[in-house]
């Protein structure tokens, strides 16, 4: 039988998911912002800081660990361990707002149109919020219907796809993107590594225009055309980091191509082949982009 409310039966019930890796001074803010959810389940990546312990200390926590192999790869698994009906995903630098709570459990009580809902993101620059450089759009699948949405084989920047239209929720969730220089630039290095993997696996090439046009219309675009003058000194600040990891993805990639035409591979990162994780029950999907 559906869980789906009918009536004056309770609402739906509903899982969250938290991907998690060394992440202890998000998590315990992150699990507490779900913990009206009917189930809270932490899939940690063996952290080596306190992250399991913070975790573990909520009793409606189920906390798993496994290793990393992406974050589509991760979130797919997470996904196939919930028990409810519902599942609403985040990273541990998000945040559940209590309007976002509201409005999802009152989606929750009726018989929702859809079975994928798009969340929009406050994003964070330290305690400033990015209210401009393209960032204002910013808006991912996070709620969905078990069996309704999949990521696919990417290692990274993968969004979800869905069977059926996904509406734009009102309310948004918080996303802490940037505390600090110190915790954000080694991200930026592991995504560009994971970017250029991808590309690298996909038969991408990289030169001239990828190594250096691509960096500089990025900035362009999100600075001027997408106004992130506007943000200050943060949005010059902002702007010119995403374009400094556009730029690293594609440097990465020209130089294993380079290296490999003299005869030295690159060491990629593992990819998940397990082919369970990114099994769909039915072929045809759309963008999940609302």
């Amino acid at each position: 039988m559906s869980e789906r409310a009918t009536g004056s039966l309770p609402r739906a019930r509903v899982s969250a998911v938290i991907t998690t890796l060394n992440e202890e001074r998000n998590i315990a803010d992150c699990v507490e912002s779900v913990l009206w959810c009917d189930e809270v389940l932490v899939v940690d990546s063996f952290s080596s800081d306190r992250t399991p312990n913070v975790a573990r200390s909520y009793e409606k926590v189920r906390f798993l660990q496994r290793p990393y192999l992406g974050s589509a790869s991760q979130k797919n698994w997470a996904m196939d361990q919930t028990q409810h009906e519902w599942i609403l995903i985040l990273d541990a630098d998000e945040r559940c707002t209590p309007e976002l709570q509201t409005e999802i459990t009152g989606l929750l009580s009726s018989d929702p149109e859809a079975d994928a809902y798009t969340i929009k993101r406050r994003v964070y620059f330290m305690d400033r919020v990015i209210r401009f450089s393209g960032w204002q759009h910013d808006r991912v699948v996070r709620l969905v219907r078990r069996g309704a949405g999949r990521y696919p084989n990417k290692r990274v920047h993968a969004d979800m796809q869905t069977k059926g239209p996904t509406p734009v929720l009102a309310n948004p969730m918080l996303h802490f993107m940037i505390e600090s220089f110190h915790q954000y630039l080694p991200r930026i290095v592991t995504y560009g590594y994971w970017g250029a993997a991808q590309g690298w696996k996909t038969g991408r090439k990289s030169g001239v225009t990828e190594v250096f046009w691509r960096p500089v219309w990025r900035f362009l675009r999100m600075y001027v055309f997408q106004f992130g003058f506007l943000d200050g000194k943060a949005g010059l600040v902002f702007c010119m980091l995403q374009a400094f990891g556009t730029y690293l993805k594609w440097a990465v990639l020209w130089e294993w191509r380079a290296n490999a035409a003299r005869g030295r591979m690159p060491n990629l990162p593992s990819f998940d082949e397990d082919e369970s994780v990114w099994r769909w029950e039915e072929a045809e999907t759309q963008e999940g982009k609302g």
